[in-house]
């Protein structure tokens, strides 16, 4: 079973920086994007930021300018640099794999990141 493990997760100051790194167990074929999505309590888990196969980039427009996405799509790893946090940003973090060839999602179990102000 593969699984997705994420790590940087933690507690930062309001303007502070956290680098999330996710990398998969094992070797996902015919992977077209990965990313990283965010739930907070009561809310529904939203995209954060991809990169595609090609190095096609997607931004949530809250942290457009502050964060960035970068990976190896070949080696399945992933980063997210996150800089000038803010406390609406204190969510669960999860790492996300698409495999177009099959259709299939892979998330990772989740990393929490908490701003404070």
């Amino acid at each position: 079973q593969v699984q997705l493990v994420e790590s940087g997760g933690g507690l930062v100051q309001n303007g502070g920086s956290l680098r999330l790194s996710c990398a998969a167990s094992e070797r996902i074929s015919s992977v077209y994007r990965m990313g990283w999505y965010r739930q907070s309590p009561g809310m529904e888990r939203e995209l954060v930021a991809d990169i595609n196969n090609s190095g096609g980039t997607r931004y949530a427009d809250s942290v457009k300018g502050r964060f960035t996405i970068s990976g190896d799509i070949a080696k399945n790893t992933v980063t997210l640099q996150m800089n000038s946090l803010k406390p609406e940003d204190t969510a669960v973090y999860y790492c996300q794999v698409y495999q177009w060839s099959r259709g299939q999602e892979y998330w990772g179990q989740g990393t929490q990141v908490t701003v404070s102000s």
